[in-house]
């Protein structure tokens, strides 16, 4: 097995950040959760689950000296929380902009600067962002969602370079559709609109790609943990879609 690690998974109680992060503690590495409901993973007895708000550098810092104290230095960082609003952009108000933004773009720009040090120092580490097939096109309604995740790409890139002499990779996921609580809530509101079931909307999104499915948490997991392994050292720069054929 490879050296165990520390790991922290942002949003790591819900979703694709809780299946990240179980993938992670199951090749035995002692993995940190953070999130606003942390009371969601305390059940998770292979996860260490802290609050953790991404958007606030007192939060951030907070809980990275946390994980530190309780687990050791950290070796990755797997960047999953992340939130939508959808209106059209004339409606849209600066504070829910600005709440996306935070939420997808900042928070892995504060948790990326808060640990990138010690893995510079070690000479080792793994970041992952997860972006969206969103970085890469557009859909009406969702302006704050497509700008924080082509910012992402971008913060991906750089980090890349500044980790490259020192051991430390950055690399981003871009995940069509995949079936989460996240999803659900989404295809309710688009469901209301259309006055439909709810049932009916989410087959319709599985439709809306070539391979007729909703990609599953567990697949994204797997390539996380793969991109945090010692068998990938030279993949960073690199954003991974797993569109299942979608462009969305």
């Amino acid at each position: 097995m490879a050296e165990p690690r520390v790991a922290i998974v942002t949003g790591g109680v819900t979703g694709i950040g809780l299946a990240i992060a179980r993938a992670l503690a199951g090749q035995g590495h002692r993995v940190a959760v953070g999130a606003r409901r942390v009371q969601e993973a305390t059940q998770d007895g292979d996860l260490l689950a802290l609050p953790l708000d991404v958007c606030s550098e007192g939060s951030v810092a907070t809980f990275c000296d946390d994980v530190r104290a309780a687990l050791g230095p950290v070796g990755i960082l797997v960047n999953a929380a992340g939130i939508e609003h959808v209106a059209p952009t004339p409606e849209l108000s600066l504070a829910d902009w600005a709440r996306v933004i935070d939420t997808n773009l900042t928070g892995p720009f504060l948790m990326t600067r808060a640990v990138l040090p010690e893995m510079i120092g070690a000479g080792w580490g793994r970041i992952v962002n997860i972006a969206s097939t969103a970085a890469h096109t557009a859909m009406p309604d969702h302006a704050p969602y497509c700008a924080s995740k082509a910012g992402l790409l971008g913060l991906t890139r750089v980090t890349a370079l500044e980790g490259a002499p020192h051991g430390v990779t950055c690399t981003s996921v871009s995940p069509t559709w995949v079936e989460t609580d996240m999803l659900r809530a989404s295809a309710a509101r688009m469901a209301a609109e259309k006055g439909i079931a709810q049932a009916e909307e989410i087959a319709n999104l599985a439709q809306a790609n070539p391979q007729n499915r909703l990609v599953q948490p567990e697949e994204i997991a797997a390539l996380v943990a793969f991109l945090c392994s010692e068998a990938a050292p030279a993949l960073t720069m690199e954003d991974i879609s797993v569109n299942a054929g979608a462009h969305w």
